[in-house]
């Protein structure tokens, strides 16, 4: 099938491998005008629109890429604006190869490549914070009820943002000094700039949103306080307690979690140091455990800190790597060396107590598990070492216990995060609404800010309800 479009996507600008290991700077410099026209013109504008469908927020992706390509920015903008609040964290960070793209009508067929629809929005997004009108939102009178968020990670921010405009007066409460969960973080800065969340953040403020900061929830604000002073809650604390491997010498000097390890260099500006005086262990070997986009996060942060050696050591083969091929590309381009099918069984220290190495074994795969991806099994015999100044754990994480803790009467699952309904995210008590992580487990950006999408609508309607029935 011969079509009257270019067959292969716009490449991307980014910087040089050789370059970018030097610095914290976006790695994806993005497309020009004259490029994201050239690549929105590649769109079929399918009728049944197979990318709107695989797109967790529904975005009308047809709509704002054909208004590219007729240039009408501004129009763009105000379509894509209307279905997320997050266009810039989303272009950046969603896994759109496994979603919209995943599903595009131009990459199924044979020679041809989906178009580069999340590179589209980031475009977008960044366009109209440079050159758009500065035109502020209107902001519906907040008269249709009081909601309290907890966590101001994407879910947060989605659903406080999606009740703003439906009327709502919205509180979000975070724990931490600095507003936007995960996305500050949890994720480098090479990849998702701290800039760009603290601009979308300060645009659902426009909506009239007010965020606390440095609230722990069960803590300092009281779940009987929230009760009695709004009209539902939503919770959305993600899921940042770390999990550990266990094996021995995991408390060594030197073996971290990769929340910890991003965290310090995120939210600590530890990759700033000695400007901010917050500087994180200096390594010369690294070994990182695990295969997700945590593990890819962690690594290559670990060579713009100045380590000379970075090993990823993951315990199935490449075929099976849960992380965005863009993240393991970019990762194997910046000197990034994978142990596939290996996996540790101990950590060695010295008289000091500090890492040394990590003892690993090879692995083999065998029938399928629960997850559906074949089980990896010891090789017996096939121990060997890796030197290691520094080990890096990225092997998943579990819901944060502060609150959870504090909020007896809320419905855990036999996992321990909550217990919501996965289309309105109602929880019980009934006046309580959840989703993100704190909800399915770890999981992406743009399935926590879908759960958020869902549960704006079903808060809308369990408030209007109760209040027309005089409760």
């Amino acid at each position: 099938m011969a079509l009257d479009i270019a067959p292969k996507r716009l490449p991307v600008p980014e910087q040089s491998a050789e370059e970018r290991i030097k610095n914290f700077n976006d790695v994806v410099i993005g497309y020009s005008i004259e490029e994201a026209v050239a690549e929105s013109a590649r769109c079929l504008q399918c009728k049944n629109a197979p990318c709107i469908k695989g797109c967790p927020v529904s975005i009308d992706i047809p709509g704002f890429l054909k208004a590219i390509k007729e240039k009408d920015l501004e129009k763009s903008w105000d379509i894509i604006s209307q279905y997320t609040n997050l266009p810039a964290v989303c272009g950046r960070v969603c896994p759109q190869e496994k979603q919209c793209e995943g599903v595009c009508t131009v990459g199924r067929i044979k020679g041809y490549e989906p178009v580069s629809i999340g590179k589209m929005e980031r475009f977008i997004a960044d366009w109209k914070a440079e050159h758009g009108s500065k035109v502020a939102p209107k902001v519906p009178e907040q008269t249709k009820g009081n909601v309290a968020v907890v966590g101001s990670g994407p879910s947060s921010l989605t659903v406080a943002g999606d009740l703003a405009k439906m009327g709502y007066k919205v509180t979000v409460y975070e724990a931490l000094h600095a507003a936007g969960g995960v996305l500050m973080y949890g994720i480098p800065e090479f990849r998702l700039p701290k800039a760009i969340v603290r601009r979308e953040i300060d645009n659902i403020k426009a909506l009239g949103v007010k965020i606390e900061t440095n609230v722990a929830v069960g803590r300092s604000v009281t779940i009987e306080e929230l009760q009695s002073h709004f009209d539902a809650v939503y919770i959305a604390t993600g899921a940042g307690t770390p999990h550990f491997m266990g094996v021995p010498g995991t408390s060594l000097n030197g073996v971290y979690s990769a929340s910890e390890y991003l965290t310090r260099i995120n939210l600590m500006h530890g990759y700033e140091f000695p400007k901010y005086d917050t500087p994180t262990k200096e390594s010369e070997k690294v070994v990182v455990v695990g295969g997700g986009n945590v593990a890819m996060d962690a690594a290559r942060s670990a060579l713009r800190l100045g380590a000379k050696s970075v090993q990823v050591v993951y315990r199935r083969s490449l075929e099976e790597l849960p992380a965005r091929i863009e993240e393991y590309h970019h990762a194997v381009e910046e000197g990034v060396i994978f142990n596939w099918l290996t996996n540790p069984v101990e950590y060695v220290g010295s008289e000091t107590g500090n890492i040394v190495g990590v003892k690993c074994i090879r692995m083999e795969l065998g029938e399928p598990d629960a997850s559906g991806r074949r089980r990896p099994q010891e090789i017996k015999g096939s121990e060997f070492t890796i030197e290691a100044d520094t080990i890096i754990e990225a092997i998943g994480q579990g819901p944060n216990k502060v609150l959870l803790s504090a909020f007896q009467e809320l419905k855990l699952n036999k996992k321990g995060y909550i217990d919501a309904d996965p289309e309105t995210g109602q929880a019980d008590p009934e006046w309580v609404f959840a989703g993100g992580d704190i909800v399915t487990g770890a999981a992406t950006v743009i399935l926590a800010m879908g759960a958020g999408k869902k549960a704006a609508e079903a808060i809308d309607k369990y408030i209007t309800e109760k209040k027309a029935a005089g409760k």
